[in-house]
Order: structure tokens, then C-alpha cells, then sequence
């Protein structure tokens, strides 16, 4: 079983995205699905995301 997971950033909003490594990103609110992310684009879309703060 996966272990997903949250941004602390989130709180308790309930609109959050999570990520499981290896697995790929769901939306909180419909856990049923997912899309999977291979390892490079997840990396580039950390690098993209820090260079954007």
C-alpha cells in the first residue's frame, strides 16, 4: 500500500494535493485517482517550483 502524503502547508482545508513516491499525485478530495510522475519531470517540478518562490 502506498503511503501518501501532504504539504504541512495545507492545514486542514481539505483542498490539498498528495504525493506517494513512486506511486504519483492525487487530489485529496478524490483519493480514488491518481496520475502517475516519473521520477525526472517530479524532479523538475520541484527545481520549478523552488526557483518560483
Amino acid at each position: 500500500m502506498a503511503e501518501w502524503r501532504k504539504s504541512t502547508r495545507s492545514g486542514n482545508a481539505g483542498n490539498c494535493v498528495e504525493v506517494a513516491t513512486g506511486i504519483g499525485i492525487r487530489d485529496s478530495k478524490a483519493p480514488a485517482a491518481h496520475i502517475q510522475v516519473g521520477a525526472v519531470a517530479w524532479t523538475a517540478f520541484l527545481a520549478q517550483v523552488t526557483r518560483e518562490r
